[in-house]
């Protein structure tokens, strides 16, 4: 995980719960140049999955530093033993009033076989490195949660696709577990969304959450496939059926962007 003690810490979307009006683009050739990203992730079952979303400075964006982040981030692929997969990246938009007052800019997603791995990879000098050299100096702040995929079948993320996140407070007196549950019958309900594979569970990190309990990604082939679920019928019913046990949501969209040696 991204340890960042020198940053302050300062309503559920299903794949698909939109808050604000889509802005239907692909981000820049610059956005996407500096957003590289590994090849798809092996389809672990039970992933341990690994969020950091980072404002970064505004002068970090203009001058390329937020760049140089990315890409610092993106090469412990091939530097940290048992990190499964990894992607950093920009964020394409921001799809709730929560996420937008949070103001992420950038995002971490990596995957893990074990919480040991996870562990590993936190202390490993490559990571701690990267981030004391180009994550720390550049952002704002940021926030991180982590949680054990308790969807049925796994969600294997490939370049090109676009991910929907969503980190969720529940309401008070209500169990994360009972959120769990909830979800998972509501997914299996909305046939998981035409074509997206999701992944959820409840957050094991509090420390750097801020507070959010719960979270979940849904995986599509492409920004249109997830477009198109906002009018599906089945989808707009589960929502329904899961906004009254949230509190707070944060819910925002990002593309996986091919590795920089598939254009070769």
């Amino acid at each position: 995980m991204i340890c960042l003690k020198a940053i302050p810490s300062s309503r559920l979307h299903l794949p698909l719960l939109a808050s604000s009006p889509l802005r239907r683009h692909r981000p820049s050739a610059v956005v996407r140049a500096a957003a590289m990203s590994s090849t798809a992730a092996p389809a672990i079952a039970t992933p341990i999955e690994h969020f950091v979303l980072i404002k970064v400075r505004p002068e970090a964006a203009s001058s390329g530093a937020a760049a140089a982040m990315v890409s610092s981030l993106q090469a412990l692929s091939t530097l940290v033993p048992g990190l499964s997969y990894i992607h950093a990246g920009p964020v394409l938009r921001l799809r709730s009033p929560a996420a937008e007052a949070l103001g992420p800019t950038h995002l971490l997603h990596s995957r893990y076989a074990t919480k040991p791995d996870l562990a590993a990879y936190a202390v490993h000098p490559d990571h701690v490195a990267a981030v004391q050299a180009h994550v720390a100096p550049n952002a704002l702040d940021a926030t991180a949660v982590d949680w054990v995929n308790a969807a049925d079948l796994p969600s294997p993320v490939a370049p090109g696709s676009a991910v929907r996140l969503t980190l969720a407070k529940v309401k008070e007196g209500l169990e994360v577990a009972q959120l769990v549950e909830k979800v998972a019958a509501a997914t299996k309900a909305a046939g998981e969304g035409k074509g997206s594979r999701v992944s959820f569970g409840e957050n094991f990190s509090p420390a750097r959450a801020k507070g959010y309990q719960f979270g979940m990604v849904a995986v599509f082939d492409s920004v249109e496939e997830l477009d198109a679920m906002e009018g599906d019928a089945k989808v707009q019913e589960a929502k329904a059926a899961l906004r009254p046990l949230l509190d707070e949501v944060v819910v925002l969209d990002f593309v996986v962007d091919a590795p920089a040696a598939a254009s070769l």
